[in-house]
């Protein structure tokens, strides 16, 4: 016997509570880690971990994307910092909210492994892997892959 939200949550094409499987759970704790770990990143920049939030926290990040973009023209650097940022934050909320996932897992994936790789360029090869950067990569594309997955599994017709 099926519950009426079951039955509404079915007619809307979305799933009960109870049709969710373990790759659902899984999906939906990927996209909060990942999206999360993105806003803590932000956070820490302007220095709400040290419960002093305030915008001097930031120069410390540029200092710290300086070394991390060590083959790019100093000048530059400020933007990348600050791209990265509006970037994160972005990320973080529609990968928490679960919006556009395709793309966004997608574009997630890819600042996850350019940082990486900026960091192995600059700090070396085990840096990248001592923070799980790749690790963050992966979860992102394995998300960004499982939803095209399922657009194209819902656009077949039976």
């Amino acid at each position: 016997m099926t519950s009426k939200s079951e039955s509404e949550a079915r007619e809307r094409g979305g799933k009960s509570m109870r049709d969710c499987t373990l790759l659902d759970w899984a999906t939906a704790y990927a996209r909060i880690a990942v999206g999360a770990a993105f806003l803590s990143a932000v956070a820490s920049r302007f220095g709400v971990w040290e419960g002093k939030p305030d915008l001097h926290h930031f120069s410390g990040f540029i200092q710290y994307a300086s070394q991390v973009l060590s083959f790019v023209p100093a000048s530059l650097v400020p933007f990348f910092a600050y791209s990265a940022t509006v970037l994160e934050t972005t990320l973080g909320i529609l990968l928490i909210a679960g919006v556009w996932l395709r793309w966004v897992a997608l574009a997630s994936a890819g600042l996850l492994a350019l940082f990486g790789i900026s960091m192995a360029v600059s700090l070396g090869a085990e840096s990248p892997f001592d923070y799980s950067v790749f690790s963050a990569s992966g979860a992102a594309f394995l998300l960004s892959a499982h939803a095209f997955a399922q657009k194209r599994e819902n656009a077949r017709p039976e």
